[in-house]
């Protein structure tokens, strides 16, 4: 017989809240609440959806407990996770507002994707709908609906200001680099063009320190809600699945304190740049070369991909690129190499390649261009990185539908009459009009095109 899976039938008192996050969904709660359980089960999350309330709709009737199963070749290792104490809609503002009010409350989370911040190239706010939007609204005492990350920090902040209490830390766990200037840029951008006094104090008091995170999270499916029933003898109508591999890396001061997250296997560092670097141009540059190329050639998950000689041979080729400009001391790049070879075998864990393929226009950024066009200025002509390049054009024209939140612009691209030059630069505009790269990645588009 089997039980609802909440705070009654399955013994966990509530812990007080102390972190809030934005963007709840499976990687947060496999990563962030997890290595909070780990360090300080006395330490709370209070986690509110992106735009959906689907998560949190299955999550308040469970009193935010879920099971977090780790999957090994070995077998699986279900674990209740408790120090998810409120799930909540992204409307319920009011409610974040109190929380970030509230002078327990130390820091806040976000896991809302690159294009959650709402920023332009060079680091400036976005006036688009969506900022325009949340602009109008935070004029008013009490907004109705605000649309962007950044505008319920803002909201919260204020109340916290008014309340007399100090400042926090607010720190992105979104898989981009600079993140933690990122996150200031789009708060502080945006708080400027509402309130002077506010921004000011938003720069003297609350602090955005800047992560390295990493640990593959599948989707949740039917099965896996049925193997955690059978298994544990709770209903569970959101469970999480993860590797069991886990990377946190901060940099960065927390001025109303936070968990002793180091005693979960955390690492604080001084200079975090090439840490990201790291996990961005191994791990994510082999994800996304994967994506496009072992697509093409008929592959599904990761597993599959790297198991595929001629993939790994692509992939070995694109992390020789990037470690020449990995080499900063701790950074361990043979045995990362090791650790990434050995999680992407692991069959248990079906990480579907169309799921990292989405986005691509914003990652392929951040992912094979950067390794492209530092083997270029070392003189080098970063073949991995631009078969990678050539891969995500070729997959661009295949699509029936573009699933990116840069559609439009790659629409636009791909009808034009040069479509691979034009997709190039909406990735990078230097590197389109470096016409040796050009042609380079345009050899390498021929190559696959025929896959």
């Amino acid at each position: 017989m089997t039980q609802k899976l909440n705070r009654t039938n399955y013994d966990a008192p509530a812990a007080p809240i102390r972190l809030v996050h934005l963007g709840l969904g499976a990687f947060h709660r496999a990563h962030q609440v997890w290595y909070t359980q780990k360090a300080d089960p006395n330490w709370g999350y209070a986690s509110f959806t992106g735009r959906s309330g689907r998560v949190s709709d299955q999550l308040e009737p469970q009193d935010g407990l879920y099971t977090l199963v780790t999957r090994s070749g070995d077998g699986d290792s279900p674990e209740v996770i408790t120090s998810l104490v409120e799930a909540q809609p992204s409307y319920n503002l009011e409610r974040f507002r109190e929380l970030l009010g509230d002078e327990n409350v130390s820091v806040v989370t976000l896991t809302v994707t690159e294009a959650g911040y709402h920023l332009a190239e060079d680091g400036s706010l976005l006036h688009d709908d969506d900022v325009k939007f949340d602009i109008s609204e935070l004029q008013k005492d009490t907004p109705e609906k605000l649309e962007t990350a950044a505008g319920r920090i803002i909201y919260g902040l204020k109340a916290r200001m008014a309340a007399g209490y100090g400042g926090l830390a607010v720190m992105s766990c979104d898989n981009v680099a600079d993140n933690g200037p990122l996150t200031r840029n789009s708060v502080i951008g945006l708080a400027k063009e509402i309130d002077s006094e506010l921004a000011s104090w938003i720069e003297s008091n609350v602090t955005f320190p800047s992560t390295s995170i990493d640990r593959i999270t599948p989707a949740t499916t039917d099965e896996l809600i049925e193997d955690v029933k059978r298994e544990t003898g709770f209903e569970d109508a959101s469970p999480v699945v993860t590797e069991p591999f886990a990377s946190w890396v901060i940099e960065g001061e927390f001025p109303a304190g936070r968990p002793e997250w180091e005693k979960a296997g955390v690492v604080f560092v001084d200079d975090i740049e090439q840490f990201e670097r790291r996990k961005l141009w191994l791990l994510n540059g082999s994800h996304s070369l994967m994506a496009y190329y072992a697509q093409l050639k008929g592959h599904a998950t990761v597993d599959e991909a790297i198991n595929d000689p001629d993939v790994r041979a692509r992939v070995e080729a694109l992390w020789d690129e990037a470690a020449n400009h990995l080499t900063a001391d701790g950074l361990d790049i043979p045995g990362y190499r090791d650790d990434l070879i050995e999680r992407f075998e692991n069959p248990r864990i079906r990480h579907n390649l169309a799921q990292i393929a989405i986005d691509g226009g914003t990652k392929q950024r951040m992912r094979a261009v950067p390794i492209m066009k530092s083997e270029l200025a070392d003189g080098r002509p970063g073949n991995g990185a631009a078969l990678s390049i050539a891969a995500w054009i070729e997959y661009i024209l295949r699509a029936d539908e573009i699933q990116d939140t840069r559609a439009d612009d790659l629409e636009a691209a791909r009808k034009s009459d040069d479509p691979v030059k034009a997709l190039i630069a909406a990735l990078d505009e230097e590197l389109a009009a470096n016409e040796d790269a050009v042609e380079r990645i345009r050899g390498f588009h021929d190559e696959v095109k025929a896959l």
